[in-house]
């Protein structure tokens, strides 16, 4: 199975999970002489096997990022570079927007509003995290379906 594979299963399976725990809240209280639409218990039991199944591809995931290099670098180095370029890069983005927000005054007696900081090197600067981060996105992509999950 590649890595790829075992991360759209992760995800099903979460789904899977969240499923399974409405379906119980749904069958967790029933009127006096009635008996519930699905018998909690089989839910729990499904539950249970899903949340093992989870475990163990969750493991086997983290494991494989770990031990697969993709440009001198570990998966799990890229994700992590991954998801600090995608907080920094809403951080940016947010800033570049606010500060564009001067608005404009109607008379010359209302407060002028200026921007604190450089607007159009702040977007260039966000332009260029954003093709970093398609880059790096790319190239984990690309590693995930040519990797074997462990």
């Amino acid at each position: 199975m590649k890595l790829a594979e075992a991360l759209q299963e992760r995800a099903d399976l979460n789904r899977r999970i969240q499923q399974l725990q409405q379906r119980l809240g749904n069958n967790a209280i029933v009127q006096e002489k009635e008996k519930p639409i699905e018998d909690p218990k089989n839910l729990l039991a499904e539950l249970d096997r899903c949340v093992a199944e989870l475990e163990d591809v969750i493991a086997r995931i983290n494991l494989t990022n770990c031990r697969t290099q993709v440009e001198g670098k570990t998966l799990t180095q890229h994700l992590a570079r991954r998801d600090a370029l995608k907080l920094k890069l809403g951080a940016y983005r947010d800033l570049a927007y606010r500060a564009s927000q001067v608005g404009q005054r109607v008379s010359g007696r209302e407060i002028k509003l200026f921007s604190a900081v450089d607007v159009p090197q702040l977007q260039r600067e966000v332009d260029e995290l954003s093709k970093e981060l398609r880059l790096l996105d790319n190239s984990i992509q690309a590693a995930n379906w040519a990797t074997e999950l462990i």
